[in-house]
């Protein structure tokens, strides 16, 4: 009797062993000369022509099953540091904040205000404290949220979420101002956007548009992107030429390019 799937896919209608592990994948018959293979979240899809057979389609899967192992593999590795990287909206949860852990504390000091000797709820607000004498190891930051301890999930998430915001912004045009006369370039607007797979844009009206999560990578990520979209205003495409001139500001940008492309991210949900 087989052991259950260890990589299934949710539309499995075929499987095979491979390499020791039984391997569940969605199989589909497509207008193509050669049998494919792709693996992506959900597992391994084969699309194979009409003509083929499925003996050879599961001889092709068994010859390929050194690589589709690895791309599982790949694939269940990434979303095991998506799942640890899932942020509980609660008091003493922490999330990154510029290359650093920041532990939320709910302090309804911060959401009230005295007006004529009374308390009156203020507009719930944000403030970060640090603390240079922080053990080795232990965060130095503390973001004070202004939420009592009764506040929901949403509240906290909505709360963190503007006050980040508002630090992206911040930090932004500070980078921009400063690599901008570096490159010769002069940026016009700033968008923030919450796209999922793109980091940043510019236009050659001199509009720039960046990601509010990159506040959450340390400050040569930050700069790397935002030194990249105002190379764009000089040259806008991905020749060498545009490589030349994001290097002169950020020499090591490859190495960061990898960063931003490896680390995972807090998932915002």
């Amino acid at each position: 009797m087989l052991a259950p799937a260890r990589f299934r896919h949710p539309r499995a209608n075929r499987q095979a062993v491979l390499q020791g592990s039984l391997v569940a994948f969605e199989f589909r018959r497509a207008k193509r000369r050669t049998i494919g293979f792709v693996v992506g979240p959900d597992g391994l899809v084969v699309s194979a022509p009409k003509w083929v057979p499925l003996l050879e389609v599961d001889a092709a899967v068994r010859e390929k099953a050194g690589w589709i192992m690895k791309k599982l593999a790949e694939v269940q590795e990434r979303q095991q540091r998506l799942d640890a990287a899932r942020i509980e909206w609660k008091d003493g949860t922490t999330l990154p904040f510029m290359g650093e852990s920041v532990i939320l504390v709910l302090d309804p000091r911060h959401g009230f205000s005295e007006v004529g000797g009374h308390l009156a709820a203020t507009a719930a607000g944000a403030v970060l404290n640090s603390d240079a004498s922080a053990l080795p190891g232990v965060p130095r930051l503390t973001l004070h949220v202004g939420l009592p301890h009764t506040a929901t999930a949403q509240q906290i998430r909505d709360v963190v979420q503007a006050w980040l915001m508002r630090q992206a912004r911040r930090v932004f045009i500070e980078r921009l101002d400063h690599f901008a006369p570096r490159l010769g370039v002069q940026w016009r607007k700033l968008s923030l956007s919450s796209a999922g797979t793109r980091w940043g844009s510019a236009s050659a009206d001199g509009s720039i548009r960046l990601n509010w999560r990159l506040i959450h990578f340390k400050p040569s990520v930050i700069d790397y992107v935002v030194a990249h979209e105002l190379s764009h205003l000089r040259v806008m495409d991905h020749s060498p030429r545009f490589w030349d001139t994001v290097r002169t500001v950020v020499p090591d940008y490859a190495q960061l390019r990898g960063q931003l492309r490896d680390e995972a991210l807090p998932r915002w949900e």
